[in-house]
């Protein structure tokens, strides 16, 4: 995929920039050439003039809608247009946009995954989803309140249909970006019309399921529709979406073979569990599923603009996501009648059954039962200053709120209690954004020097509290069981100089300031409570750089910066508290992790295509991992001394090679090893010289498109990631099980007919080959899908 620019500011950029670099020219004509009939627009006013796109390597992102990464940086973006997504994209959720840009993964389980599809970039695992940042028209929707599976971006506050594309800065070369970028920047770019424009959309996606012997298709719908317009000096787009999805199941309920005892009569002789072995290679018997979600998602969403004066817009967005999910489960044991045997009751009351000779207890923690209802809130308002003179400037802010979000769980705790469970509310969680920023160009948009600046502040409030209940699904709170809340917030302040200090160089020379606060931390349990003291940290954060034009068709690109990841509240306060009023499994005394990231880049455009090769390397100190804690036998956050990462990425592509057949690859190397690690350890050393986990030495994608007639597209897409663990002592080498992190290679196809103007429909398989593969838990099996488009 290539860096998606509209063709309206390639033209002009070409134009100007062709006697002053010829390199400029070559490329801007190869990029616009495929785009010519899907982004054919009206002139540009004031508030859209187009910049140039290259000079010197330095890309510059235009168009009809301005993206939040920086207005210049020689260094590696990529993206991917909307043209490009439905021509090759069997995207149901906004997510599924970034399925095949190099590098990137993103861990999706099934169709509107909402709280486990971590962004995964070069040196950085579907764990940490703290190490990366996404935003959609520059509103934050990275949950950065926490570090992992549970705290994954919003993707559903943007659905495909509202994509005008997608961009991704790699790495932390920007001084606009706190650490959390050290992985990448993802920004959403959505449609902002001219005219008066509506949409709609019906898909369908089918998905038979045979895993452990259980075989059932899951099933998913999707509807949306958008209306949007222009009407003098105001703007305005509105969309709504709704999905209804019941997806695989995610969980198994497991029994060591080591765990069974001899019998002692009584116990109920079942069939149906399913041999196999962990991913330590342990036997252990699986004997059912659980965490298979039913969900229904509705996301409705509205931005307003309004051109003040012809070079001063304000903007205002309001989302609304809301979430109602079931998680169920199902026992695979039956007792010599055929009835489902199960333990519904827990507490004291057991279940003991004999499977294959041997006893085992079965706990109510087994099969789970649970319901979640979650209703967020997003506001964002900005006013901006575009005259492309002197002096620009911007003012923001954003809010994130959980409006509304209690999930509930069965959790029995005797014969006469079966219904009692606990119920988690996190109402009040959330996170605020304020940013002012200013462009400023002392000898005009051509000069040497274009400067950027700014000053922001974020702030993160998690609240979260855990009552019991006598009826799990309807009841209300019944008695406190434990509490965990706190704040975390930063305020920086950056600069950064765009300089061209000869016809075929450019620099770009940052630095960021912080200053870190963590405050009102408690961890609570009803054996005591902890107000954890405050902290502050400070950091500074340079940035550096250099491109240089070789020729008309090569260009070198070096880059190097500092990234300071902060604690986020859930890493210093989620634990409890044990009997003698001790933390447990927290740690608010954490440091930040701290490191350097560098990348040199080489890029040849030419008549037949792009190439890029980059090699990049990652040198991570106190690196916060999740590890386990012999003491207590549990994970507890730690930091890890040294983790450091060398690779190298490909990325390619060509619509020239061969006639009506476009082709865009990629292919990256990462070698990730920790160097030291004296946190906690099941044996000394155990981790040291280990991959770092969920970081595979190998991937790799190939997407061809062709254009079999002007209305007729049909696209292949392969997807290959190598092997990779998901333990810090890499001891988890039974890759292909329950809680395993596998390598992979699937493929994907989609055909795409253009019926009309109006009217589109397309047909897609993903996983085409039926590769049954895991990241802790099992990705969907070969899915059918289906869509019907109406555009206006």
């Amino acid at each position: 995929m290539t860096t998606s620019v509209c063709v309206r500011s390639l033209r002009v950029s070409a134009v100007s920039a062709r006697s002053a670099f010829p390199l400029t020219a070559i490329a801007l004509a190869l990029l616009a050439a495929p785009w010519q009939r899907a982004h054919a627009e009206e002139a540009p006013t004031a508030l859209d003039a187009p910049a140039p796109s290259r000079q010197s390597g330095v890309v510059v992102i235009t168009g009809s809608q301005p993206s939040s990464l920086p207005t210049r940086i020689p260094t590696t973006i990529e993206g991917v247009s909307a043209a490009q997504i439905a021509q090759t994209i069997n995207a149901t959720d906004a997510e599924d946009a970034l399925k095949y840009l190099p590098s990137l993964l993103v861990r999706k389980r099934y169709v509107g995954d909402y709280n486990h599809a971590v962004l995964s970039t070069r040196a950085s695992g579907t764990g940490n989803s703290a190490r990366s940042l996404v935003y959609a028209d520059g509103v934050l929707l990275s949950n950065l309140l926490g570090n992992g599976a549970n705290f994954t971006p919003r993707w559903g506050l943007v659905t495909p249909e509202e994509i005008d594309r997608v961009d991704v800065l790699y790495g932390p070369f920007s001084a606009a970006y706190p650490g959390n970028a050290v992985g990448a920047v993802v920004d959403y770019v959505t449609r902002s019309p001219k005219a008066f424009e509506a949409h709609a959309k019906l898909s369908y996606s089918s998905q038979p399921n045979d895993l452990y012997g259980q075989k059932r298709t899951y099933h998913a719908g999707q509807a949306s529709a958008s209306l949007g317009g222009r009407e003098g000096d105001f703007g305005w787009f509105v969309s709504a979406n709704r999905t209804d999805s019941v997806g695989q199941p995610l969980v198994f309920s497991n029994k060591l073979l080591s765990a069974g005892a001899a019998l002692k009569g009584g116990e109920t002789v079942v069939s149906g569990a399913v041999a196999g072995q962990n991913p330590r290679n342990a036997d252990w018997w699986l004997i059912g599923s659980a965490t298979q979600y039913d969900t229904v998602q509705d996301q409705v969403k509205a931005k307003l603009t309004w051109d003040i004066t012809p070079t001063l817009r304000a903007n205002y967005l309001v989302g609304l996501w809301q979430n109602t999910s079931d998680g169920s489960s199902q026992s695979w044991l039956r007792d010599s009648a055929g009835a489902v045997v199960n333990n519904t009751y827990g507490g004291d009351i057991t279940q003991a059954v004999n499977i294959n000779g041997k006893r085992y207890a079965l706990a109510a923690s087994d099969f789970s039962q649970t319901h979640e209802d979650l209703s967020h809130v997003m506001h964002a308002l900005s006013l901006k200053s575009r005259t492309r003179g002197v002096f620009d400037w911007e003012v923001a802010a954003s809010v994130y709120d959980y409006d509304t979000d209690r999930a509930r769980a069965l959790a029995p705790t005797s014969k006469a209690a079966a219904n009692a469970g606990r119920i988690t509310d996190q109402a009040g969680t959330g996170w605020r954004t304020l940013s002012a920023k200013g462009t400023w160009r002392p000898e005009g948009e051509q000069g040497a020097h274009v400067v950027d600046g700014g000053f922001g502040q974020d702030t993160y409030q998690l609240r979260t509290r855990v009552d019991t209940t006598a009826d799990w699904r309807h009841g209300d709170p019944a008695a406190f069981a434990s509490l965990f809340a706190g704040n975390t917030g930063t305020r920086s302040a950056w600069a950064q100089d765009t300089w061209r200090f000869a016809p075929d160089w450019a620099a770009v020379i940052g630095l960021r300031a912080e200053q870190w606060r963590a405050w009102g931390g408690v961890t609570q349990a009803t054996t005591g409570q902890i107000d954890h003291p405050e902290r502050s940290k400070t950091s500074v954060s340079p940035k550096l750089a250099l491109s240089r034009a070789l020729s008309d068709e090569w260009v070198l690109k070096a880059s190097t910066g500092r990234a300071v990841r902060f604690p986020t509240v859930s890493e210093l306060y989620q634990g409890g508290v044990n009997t003698l009023g001790q933390a447990i499994n927290n740690n608010p005394d954490l440091r930040p992790e701290r490191g350097w990231t560098s990348e040199l880049t080489a890029e040849w455009t030419g008549a037949l295509g792009n190439l890029r090769s980059t090699l990049f390397h990652e040198d991570t100190r106190d690196a916060l991992y999740s590890q386990l804690n012999p003491a207590t036998n549990a994970n507890t956050v730690q930091n890890i001394n040294h983790v450091r990462t060398t690779g190298l990425e490909f990325s390619a592509g060509s619509d020239k090679l061969v006639r009506d057949l476009t082709l865009q690859a990629s292919l990256t190397f990462a070698d990730s090893i920790i160097v030291a690690n004296d946190g906690y350890q099941i044996t000394p050393g155990d981790t040291v010289g280990k991959w770092q986990p969920r970081v595979p030495r190998w991937r790799a994608t190939v997407v061809a498109t062709w254009q079999m007639t002007p209305a007729l597209a049909t696209t292949l897409g392969v997807r290959y990631s190598g092997r990779q663990y998901s333990s810090l002592d890499n001891l988890d080498t039974n890759a292909f099980a329950y809680t395993g992190a596998s390598s992979y290679l699937t493929g994907d196809v989609r055909v795409r007919w253009q019926a009309s103007r109006q009217w589109s429909a397309a047909f897609g398989i993903d996983n085409l080959n039926n590769q049954q593969y895991w990241n802790f838990h099992p990705y969907p099996q070969r899915s059918y899908s289906a869509e019907l488009k109406f555009d206006l």
